[in-house]
């Protein structure tokens, strides 16, 4: 071999080292400068949307009270038996009361005597024959006497404890012979024909609910069951604490299987409503951060950060982030980066109706 190509070599070898040190590296997938990445994107637009509110709530009795008695007294007569279902009006418990009974029998006489004498006045008043002041007394005295007659009554009535409206009686809590004092419990009673389920509902979600829109209640007590109801009310004021109002259901009870203080789930279905709606999978989290990828005019990519309204099974209805016309990516999210570079694909099948 000629000298002078054995002197050559190694420098040939050393410049092409040197040009393979300087040529830039591959670029990785995802970055800025790589081929565009074929992704499905879909342009955003109003659709009916309806979807659901659950929360759990506890049942009420549409009316309730524990019975209690006025006075002090023995008890003379108990009228019913636990679980009794009973009429408005009905008499309860009897109370010992021949004291009052006496006094009723003098109270009574003594108004008849005043009666008799005011009558008498009041012919020798018409003659003239006695003063006009007499008269008045009279007159003043009868009334009296039959207050006291009323007085005495009404001290017995209150020794007949009745049920104020018509439902179901409590464990009963008292028995004849029993002394009872004003606050006594002798049975509580609730009328369950129809009751009411509270539930809480967050103050972003009040919105979407007004009086008369349709509930439907489940219990565990009752599994495969379903309660029809509708809203009854909702509260003029939210809790400071949790910034959720109280929402009353009103439910049909005929065979008194939602009892008071049973835990119910409520479902609210709310009316149809246009909205964004996407595809479940165009919607990312990533720790506390909640974004979908906007496609630009440049078929390039930006997040876009949205805040969620409402998800049904597919489906996000998105409240803010995004505007109507807009395109995003709804498949192939995984290596996308901020300004990477897309070749938009349509979906291979048109999305279907998100309003159920």
């Amino acid at each position: 071999m000629p000298a002078f190509l054995v002197r050559a070599a190694p420098l040939s070898c050393l410049c092409l080292l040197l040009a393979a040190c300087g040529k830039p590296a591959a670029p990785q997938g995802g970055g800025r400068g790589n081929a565009p990445q074929a992704v499905e994107v879909q342009t955003v637009a109003l659709r009916d949307w309806q979807d659901t509110l659950r929360a759990l709530g506890t049942v009420r009795a549409r009316e309730a009270v524990t019975v209690t008695a006025k006075v002090s007294e023995t008890v003379q007569a108990v009228h019913f038996e636990s679980g009794q279902e009973v009429a408005k009006g009905a008499p309860l418990v009897t109370l010992t009361g021949q004291q009052q009974q006496a006094a009723l029998a003098s109270a009574q006489a003594q108004a008849r005597d005043a009666e008799a004498q005011y009558r008498r006045l009041e012919q020798l008043a018409g003659q003239q024959l006695v003063a006009r002041s007499a008269l008045d007394t009279a007159r003043a005295n009868r009334d009296a006497a039959q207050a006291q007659v009323a007085q005495i009554r009404a001290n017995l009535a209150d020794r007949v404890i009745r049920a104020p409206f018509s439902g179901v009686l409590g464990i009963r809590q008292v028995s004849p012979g029993a002394l009872v004092t004003p606050g006594t419990a002798i049975a509580t009673l609730d009328d369950i024909s129809r009751v009411f389920v509270d539930f809480p509902v967050p103050e972003t979600e009040l919105a979407g609910v007004v009086p008369g829109q349709a509930l439907e209640g489940r219990a565990s007590a009752w599994p495969g069951r379903s309660f029809p109801g509708r809203v009854a009310t909702v509260s003029a004021r939210l809790e400071a604490a949790t910034r959720a109002a109280t929402v009353r259901g009103e439910f049909a009870n005929p065979e008194r299987l939602l009892k008071p203080g049973m835990l119910v789930e409520v479902t609210l279905v709310r009316a149809t409503r246009p909205a964004l709606v996407v595809p479940e999978l165009a919607v990312q989290q990533v720790g506390t951060e909640t974004f979908v990828w906007r496609v630009k005019e440049d078929d390039s990519v930006e997040k876009a950060d949205v805040v969620v309204g409402g998800r049904i099974p597919g489906w996000v209805m998105l409240k803010q982030g995004i505007a109507a016309g807009e395109r995003i990516v709804t498949q192939g999210t995984g290596k996308l980066q901020p300004g990477a570079k897309i070749t938009p694909v349509a979906p291979a099948s048109a999305p279907a109706a998100a309003a159920k």
